[in-house]
């Protein structure tokens, strides 16, 4: 089924776009990233204050706005443009759904509702010194202590993971993996921000030595919920991805209708028009991919259980490579200036490439994809 958005979802894009444009350009991002925070304390409430962009894709009952993947993928396409730091894709994006789609409604009624105000933040820690973000290979613990539990373990690139409020953590109990929820001031936490390719968007190395905590989500084996929120979690990506692509594509065609070599705008060349060209086709698929996979995520029961893994090992793959695509080809386009600290180009490739890794590389989920649908890994890495 395809993606059909609304007058509503039209309207959001364009007011969030206008918003974006006035209050974060390229030297606000550079504040940013440079600053103690990382991001702009005040920017931030006023995307919570003014458009309610925290509790957007949260159900209303817990102070949201009762959206979903669908209007969560829009602000995010947007936010991918401008490559905007703020805790909205580890607060919102990763802790945020994975409360909605827990059906603990004991644990969304405690956290969700200043998720959703902007007054407190989360994030989700999967990945361990290995990188991976499949749920078999983590080795972090949880053992029962009385009411509760205690986590040990390392949890590594974190997202925001140095200053968020509470850790949505994924370790192994007795019965199988789980989702735990940790206080990030905790007893038996340790923080540590991770020196990072991206400037844009802080990581973080997260130590859990007996950290007290709540158990999230389905109680034994929560294998299968937490693969759902992993999906969720690299077509959130997929979405930010496709908006930095598309920003890639527009400065390298903007650039080369003004800049002149030999008496004609560059754009007139052959040469210039192949890449302009080749970048919007890989821009083009790369959005129908994760659309389509918004879709998928949006929908509830058998439709998204079925497809939900395929559709996002599909958007991961091809959004990550159409990203990296992008901002290679804006730097080769823009020729000298593209290489300058001055210029925005690099930290498009920048996020592009750390992007690539985040949830796994593309070949990953091209190994998974082919999983999926039956086709060997070998076969699906040849083509």
């Amino acid at each position: 089924m395809a993606l059909t958005f609304t007058e509503e979802h039209e309207e959001l894009r364009s007011t969030l776009r206008r918003f974006l444009a006035d209050k974060a350009p390229s030297d606000v991002v550079r504040r940013s990233m440079e600053s103690e925070e990382g991001y702009d304390p005040r920017l931030w409430r006023r995307m919570a204050d003014q458009l309610g962009l925290h509790g957007l894709a949260l159900p209303q009952e817990y102070g949201g706005f009762g959206g979903g993947p669908v209007e969560l993928g829009i602000v995010l396409e947007e936010l991918g443009r401008v490559l905007l730091p703020s805790p909205y894709f580890a607060s919102v994006a990763l802790a945020g759904q994975a409360l909605a789609v827990s059906g603990d409604d004991t644990a969304k009624a405690r956290w969700l509702p200043a998720i959703a105000d902007g007054t407190s933040t989360g994030t989700l820690a999967l990945a361990e010194e290995s990188g991976s973000w499949n749920v078999g290979d983590v080795t972090a613990e949880a053992v029962r202590d009385g009411a509760g539990w205690r986590v040990s373990g390392t949890k590594m690139f974190v997202v925001d993971g140095h200053r968020a409020d509470l850790l949505l953590v994924v370790a192994r109990a007795e019965a199988g993996p789980g989702l735990f929820a940790v206080d990030g001031g905790a007893a038996g936490v340790s923080r540590t921000r991770l020196q990072t390719l991206d400037p844009t968007r802080r990581l973080a190395r997260v130590d859990l030595d007996g950290a007290p905590a709540l158990r999230v989500g389905p109680e034994g084996d929560a294998t299968a919920y937490l693969r759902t929120v992993t999906d969720l979690a690299v077509v959130a990506l997929a979405a930010e991805q496709v908006g930095g692509a598309q920003a890639c594509l527009d400065s390298a065609v903007g650039y080369a209708k003004v800049r002149v070599q030999f008496g004609r705008p560059i754009g007139s060349f052959q040469a210039i028009k192949h890449k302009c060209a080749d970048m919007l086709m890989k821009v083009e698929g790369a959005r129908s991919a994760a659309y389509h996979a918004l879709s998928v995520a949006a929908e509830e029961g058998v439709r998204k259980a079925a497809e939900l893994p395929v559709a996002a090992a599909l958007a991961a793959a091809y959004c990550a490579d159409a990203f990296t695509h992008a901002a290679k080809e804006n730097i080769q386009i823009h020729g000298g200036i593209g290489y300058t600290w001055e210029h925005d180009a690099h930290l498009h490739l920048k996020r592009a490439k750390s992007s690539e890794q985040l949830f796994g590389s593309p070949a990953t989920h091209r190994g998974r994809l082919a999983d999926l649908v039956g086709i060997s890994a070998t076969t699906a890495t040849e083509g």
